[in-house]
């Protein structure tokens, strides 16, 4: 696997609320020379990042709580609403997760409608924090978020644990389910600790095993702040 079959599906991202300006601009630099799927950044740097976006990017925008998710559908439907008038082109939502017995439960469902009808006409990426979850949590919410609509299931935030090669495959799975029952194509969105090209093609062919239709942007996304090193070699990658 080339390094531009991944950098193909590559959100790039900076999730630093005091970014500065010059940050912001190094990376949409990077951005413009390496061409990712997407640059992922927080929603009020909107207004920065896609004055200097190449248009062959997409500006996928963060709202409603990162990296603990809001438990207020209200908010996270205002949140999204801003996003997607300040531009953004997908969206990137935490689904808090909860330890309880019961978790998913109608509550969740609620907030995954929100995000779905705020975020409607725009691709949305709903994160699950699979660390944080068992087996049965994880089937559970995965198919929750795509029955409310996702167009994404994305692994975790990063901040709270890796991206396993289990979750991986256990996601896959949910997506592929989801095909067969419904009829729908969704996607999965690798996040958290993948930092190298082995890792990403480790975590790609473990999803592919799985569902091998599930390649390119539509489909499958990686989300990640230093992998482009690995990928290029340094030679444009971010200090």
């Amino acid at each position: 696997m080339g390094p531009r079959t991944i950098l193909d599906i590559l959100d790039l991202t900076l999730l630093d609320g005091g970014a500065s300006e010059a940050d912001l601009r190094g990376l949409c630099d990077l951005a413009n020379q390496i061409l990712p799927a997407a640059v992922c950044v927080f929603a009020e740097q909107a207004p920065v990042v896609s004055s200097m976006l190449d248009d062959k990017i997409s500006l996928s925008l963060v709202a409603g709580g990162f990296p603990v998710g809001s438990s207020s559908p209200a908010e996270i439907s205002e949140k999204i609403e801003e996003a997607v008038a300040m531009g953004a082109e997908e969206i990137d939502c935490v689904l808090e997760p909860r330890q309880d017995a019961d978790f998913p439960n109608e509550d969740d469902l609620g907030i995954l409608i929100a995000m779905r009808e705020a975020s409607l006409g725009v691709p949305l990426k709903v994160i699950v924090e699979a660390p944080m979850l068992d087996e049965r949590s994880l089937r559970a919410v995965t198919r929750m978020a795509l029955a409310a609509g996702a167009d994404f299931v994305k692994t975790c935030t990063g901040k709270r644990g890796e991206c396993s090669v289990e979750h991986a495959r256990l996601i896959s799975f949910e997506v592929r389910r989801h095909f067969v029952t419904f009829g729908e194509l969704r996607g999965l969105k690798l996040s958290g600790g993948i930092s190298t090209r082995e890792k990403a093609e480790f975590l790609i062919a473990s999803v592919n095993s799985v569902d091998e239709t599930i390649i390119g942007p539509d489909r499958l996304r990686i989300g990640a702040s230093s992998l482009v090193d690995d990928l290029i070699g340094g030679g444009l990658g971010r200090n």
